[in-house]
């Protein structure tokens, strides 16, 4: 029963639950097996917390909440949990077992959609880079070819879920911390438009917080179980008109779609651009009509105003850190990466913090104005497929040399989160080695309809569904 319960997207074993044919216990349990046979190899689990696990399974009313008795991981970082630890990648809350205060807002309506969370899931210290090899938790392996990263920063979530331990995991996303990890392990991964779940405790433009799946459904689902922000949000998206769900089935009328496949002075592997191509192909041939634009709009922002904001906002992180852990952290205490950008961007005078800022809102009303004759926008969700481990260890002596490679794979996502525009990656194409390689589809301001909707029916079209990473549970 454990591999079948494997196979299953979030939905189907909600419906199993809900039907009486699997206990919520049981769904639960087989699991925990999993996790427990999969993850010495995977290293995606960071810690377990199963007796609760299992005691709410016996309290749930089967058919109560969308997702209710289905296993669920929580992401180390980001969204809280009362009676989780919360370490966020970082050696010294580790040691200290540092634990989360209590339930966030979507902790909380986590909990509500039935979801039974097993434990929590590996991330790069901070949530910094895109690759999850923290020296505090080790690597987490691609369940794809496990030499690979799963990319990051909810590597970890991403892993268990392509490997079969859950269906369904938390992720968050600061530029393409969502997208990136579904990409390189062949998973659906929304980035929501902002101001579309809540997030009451940061002021953070580019934060988004949902979930990897396998199924464009289970995607739709969780979204009509959290969406809605709270009125001490500090953004607000328009609420939307219909269930999420509901818009799998509909039409989708001709659109005017837009790709990319270059990378500016970034090299675009050749897989990445063959699966822009092939979506391409495939839209073409639903009625859709495309045209191929440049990236110098895209592109075109000032990288230095980027990296000063992203060096100035690690340096408060790395604050944080020292909050939650009592006192103030050293550097032998952060990783080399983290701790030298941190140093950095504690020098910024609060004025050129101020002109960055405006700085990135002009380019992000350039980018909007940009893109609104079109209707869509397809890139790739990575410049390459998943790269090694190895590839991805900062140099010792020059750890922000490894700054070139992040960008190189962030190149398209980071983007809409500075913009707020919502995006999917679909793991619609594969390499030559067999590897997956995500498409990112962005649209405009508020339409996560229409992507959820174009999504379901490319889900059909180029199908994934029969993929299997080289370890899977079944």
């Amino acid at each position: 029963m454990s591999d079948e319960l494997a196979s299953l997207d979030a939905t189907a074993q909600a419906e199993l639950v809900a039907n009486g044919d699997v206990s919520a216990g049981e769904m639960v349990d087989a699991a925990i097996d999993r996790i427990e046979a999969l993850n010495p190899t995977i290293n995606a689990v960071i810690h377990t917390d199963y007796e609760r696990a299992r005691a709410a399974a016996a309290a749930t009313e089967p058919g109560s909440a969308p997702f209710a008795g289905v296993p669920f991981l929580l992401k180390d970082i980001g969204s809280t949990q009362a009676g989780l630890p919360y370490w966020a990648g970082n050696r010294v809350l580790k040691a200290i077992n540092h634990q989360s205060a209590g339930d966030t807002v979507l902790g909380a309506r986590l909990r509500q959609a039935g979801l039974i969370t097993l434990g929590k899931t590996n991330l790069p210290e901070l949530g910094s880079s895109p690759s999850t090899q923290p020296l505090s938790c080790g690597p987490t392996n691609n369940p794809w070819d496990l030499t690979r990263s799963p990319a990051g920063s909810s590597g970890g979530s991403a892993a268990a879920v392509a490997a079969g331990m859950v269906s369904i995991a938390h992720a968050n996303d600061g530029g393409g911390s969502t997208r990136l990890p579904a990409a390189w392990c062949g998973l659906v991964g929304l980035k929501t438009t902002r101001g579309r779940v809540p997030s009451p405790d940061t002021t953070s433009r580019l934060l988004s917080e949902l979930v990897v799946t396998r199924t464009v459904r289970d995607t739709a689902r969780l979204l009509d179980a959290v969406n809605g922000v709270t009125a001490a949000d500090l953004y607000h998206a328009t609420p939307p008109t219909s269930r999420y769900a509901d818009e799998l089935g509909r039409d989708v009328a001709p659109l005017r779609v837009a790709i990319i496949t270059t990378g500016g002075r970034h090299r675009v592997d050749q897989a990445c651009v063959e699966g822009v191509r092939a979506t391409a192909t495939v839209l073409e041939s639903m009625g859709h009509h495309v045209e191929a634009v440049g990236d110098e709009v895209l592109l075109g922002g000032d990288s230095t105003v980027n990296g000063q904001l992203w060096m100035a906002g690690l340096a408060r992180r790395v604050q944080h850190l020292g909050e939650m852990a009592g006192r103030s952290l050293t550097a032998d205490e952060v990783e080399p990466y983290n701790w030298t950008a941190a140093e950095r961007g504690k020098s910024l005078p609060a004025t050129d913090w101020s002109a960055a800022q405006d700085s990135q809102q002009a380019w992000s009303r350039s980018v909007v104005e940009w893109l609104a004759p079109y209707d869509l926008l397809i890139t790739p969700t990575a410049g390459c497929p998943p790269l090694t481990t190895e590839e991805m260890n900062p140099p010792e002596d020059k750890p922000w040399k490894i700054s070139q490679t992040y960008a190189r794979i962030g190149l398209f996502t980071l983007p809409f989160n500075v913009t707020g525009h919502p995006a999917i990656s679909l793991p619609l194409h594969q390499s030559e080695e067999g590897l997956p390689v995500g498409i990112q589809l962005v649209a405009s301001m508020g339409a996560e309809d229409l992507l959820l909707r174009l999504a379901a029916k490319l889900e059909v079209a180029m199908p994934w569904a029969g993929r299997q990473p080289e370890v899977f549970a079944s």
